[in-house]
């Protein structure tokens, strides 16, 4: 028996002697310490591989025991679905594990399996149906801040529970809301896609299983298949990766051009790559005497400027393609066309710097990190510059994941937008030479012999540039604030400009107190941050670079999770002339709920794929600490007081209630 399966049985024994101890109970007094002790024993269950199983086994017992009793969980008839995703993403201990046995008992009801008399079997269903729908968001695997914040390890056992409900549920039974929940994800135009792949994959099964005649009329969820398995006509009928080479061999000018025309409009509709499209390319490149160079720009989809960057580096682009495109790198074509979009190119370093990453050697080290984490189907190098091309092509893809980087990731961003020839540099030395030099103050800083960060361990669910660059970077940050000493502000103040680059402003404004953490003069604090960054009080001027800032993270009941770093990208008008704030979040999901009715956009306000925003007054009552050129301030006398008062009241009422 594995350590696994003896703490499991143990912990399945323990609940079975607490319900065999509850149920002869009668007062509520004496009922409830013993309940607590069986809610507490379900937590924990559930947070073990098999919990989820083990108890929905046992929903007979549970009942009968009357671990629902005298709560609104016996009456199953009167729950709401809304209140359910409460209670698991946000409920203490006992509450997270009354409501996920109570959606277990709902799912053996759903199933025919237990029959209950205050809820029928269709009502069970659907219920269940609108919670799963309503924690998609836990489908990906990658969980929020506020769910990896959760004490004993909550938030990872609601998501065993989801993803068992959605095991014996189907997923055609969410299928509406989880292609909406694809596209929502595909919209922010994420370097990663491995989990937005699962979920295509997943909604493919629901389309073409003959069962779910409903499914087949889903356009959405056919777009999102198509673009995988069907992205132009040669391969239409998803006909495996050696058929299309063969068909492709066979094929004339007028029908590769077709099929140019296919994959770049997939590509672009979606934000996903074919393997499909990337054995195309291949074929391209395969043509003697250059023969398919011409369909290149029009397979990548691109527009006049990235035709003519792609006409001034053609040797490199198709060297590039050679050197990182295959099946398993597929998702680096769009890094590719994106770059070529962005004209990264005209900047002339950065062509000299991707020569130099195409021949790279990688250490001992750096191989085999990327071989663990991305397998050894091609050869290390090629993930690598793969990861890239993407990061140049995407700045505002990149994410961090479960991992506490988000400095560091900012920094990813940042350079790819601002100053790639740096992050070329950066990623050449991580790379080849297992150290990352800076200065700090005018003092050398290697990142080599450093303790690890905020990062204990290396992360491994991140893109290549982010497997290899930010262990170093994190080490990096954390010893410019042992440099800093003790100082008299927040040490983010040195830190930020030395780190990211001469862009960041030197001006700098913190809420709180850093001896003490007391908010000090919030009305003066928001009318600063107004009169730095809002059009209407600093003279119209724009942000000119991306600016570090800190928020301060709640969740959907606008409790206080802890600080977060993100980058002010722009302020403006959207479309429907309401002031924005878009700004670049680093965690792989940009929206998200704050609670109080703030919840962050990704798309429908004027935002560009990658940046979330919120009104300015919603995001300056969030704001933690910002950076400004003290040359460049506007007046701040001018702002209205009612909205100073608003933004304070927002503040005052959600994460700065205890301060």
């Amino acid at each position: 028996m594995t350590e696994h399966t003896a703490s499991l049985a143990t912990l399945a024994a323990d609940f079975d002697a607490g319900l065999a101890h509850l149920a002869p109970i009668t007062g509520k007094t004496e009922r409830k310490p013993a309940k607590i002790e069986v809610l507490e024993c379900a937590a924990a269950m559930l947070a073990l591989e098999g919990g989820a199983e083990a108890l929905h086994a046992r929903v007979a017992e549970i009942e009968s025991a009357g671990v629902f009793a005298h709560s609104d969980w016996g009456q199953p008839n009167i729950l709401q679905p809304a209140l359910a995703v409460r209670s698991l993403r946000q409920g203490d201990r006992a509450t997270t594990a009354i409501e996920a046995l109570s959606e277990l008992r709902l799912l053996a009801v759903a199933k025919g399996e237990y029959f209950h008399p205050g809820i029928a079997a269709e009502r069970a269903r659907n219920f269940l149906t609108q919670v799963m729908a309503l924690n998609l968001d836990l489908l990906s695997g990658t969980l929020s801040e506020a769910d990896r914040e959760r004490e004993d390890d909550l938030g990872r056992a609601v998501q065993a529970l989801y993803q068992y409900q959605l095991a014996h549920m189907g997923y055609e039974s969410i299928l509406d809301s989880l292609v909406n929940e694809v596209w929502r994800i595909l919209a922010q135009r994420p370097i990663q896609v491995d989990d937005a792949r699962q979920m295509v994959i997943q909604i493919a099964t629901c389309l073409y299983d003959p069962e779910l005649a409903a499914a087949a009329d889903n356009d959405d969820a056919k777009r999102l298949v198509e673009s995988l398995f069907a992205p132009a006509p040669g391969c239409a009928e998803d006909p495996g990766l050696s058929v299309y080479a063969e068909r492709l061999a066979a094929m004339d000018r007028d029908e590769l051009h077709g099929e140019a025309n296919g994959f770049a409009e997939a590509m672009h509709d979606t934000g996903l790559v074919s393997v499909y499209h990337a054995v195309f390319l291949r074929h391209l490149r395969s043509i003697p005497q250059g023969g398919g160079d011409a369909l290149i720009p029009i397979a990548l989809g691109l527009s006049p400027t990235g035709r003519d960057a792609l006409l001034c580096y053609r040797e490199l682009i198709h060297t590039l393609i050679d050197e990182a495109v295959f099946v398993e790198t597929c998702q680096a074509i769009y890094g590719l066309a994106m770059l070529l979009e962005r004209g990264v190119l005209f900047s002339t370093p950065v062509a000299a710097g991707l020569w130099r990453q195409i021949r790279l050697p990688l250490s001992a080290e750096t191989a085999e990190n990327l071989r663990e984490v991305f397998g050894d189907r091609q050869p290390p190098r090629v993930y690598l510059l793969a990861g890239v091309l993407g990061l140049l092509g995407q700045p505002l893809g990149v994410g961090q994941g479960n991992n506490p980087t988000c400095q560091s990731v900012i920094g990813l961003s940042m350079w790819a937008d601002n100053d790639p020839d740096y992050l070329l540099q950066l990623v050449a030395w991580a790379a080849r030479d297992d150290e990352v030099l800076t200065r700090f103050e005018g003092e050398r800083v290697s990142s080599k012999g450093l303790e690890a960060g905020l990062a204990k361990e290396r992360p491994l669910d991140v893109d290549p540039v982010s497997l290899v660059l930010v262990p170093h970077l994190d080490r990096i940050y954390i010893e410019m604030g042992r440099l800093c000493g003790e100082r008299d502000d927040d040490l983010h103040r040195w830190i930020n400009p030395e780190f990211y680059g001469w862009w960041v402003g030197q001006g700098f404004r913190v809420i709180a107190d850093h001896e003490s953490g007391e908010i000090e003069d919030y009305e003066g604090f928001v009318r600063h941050f107004y009169a730095c960054y809002h059009p209407y009080y600093n003279g119209s001027m724009p942000v000119i670079h991306s600016q570090p800032a800190g928020i301060a993270v709640t969740d959907s009941a606008a409790r206080y999770v802890g600080r977060h770093a993100i980058s002010i990208l722009r302020v403006g008008l959207d479309p429907d002339n309401a002031m924005r704030v878009y700004f670049y979040n680093p965690n792989n999901d940009s929206g998200q709920d704050w609670g109080q009715g703030i919840v962050t956009t990704t798309e429908g306000h004027g935002e560009i794929p990658g940046e979330a925003s919120l009104p300015i007054a919603e995001f300056a009552s969030r704001l933690f600490v910002f950076h400004y050129d003290p040359l460049e301030r506007g007046n701040a006398d001018c702002v209205p007081d009612d909205e100073i008062e608003r933004i304070i009241e927002l503040g005052r009422s959600s994460w700065a209630k205890d301060w």
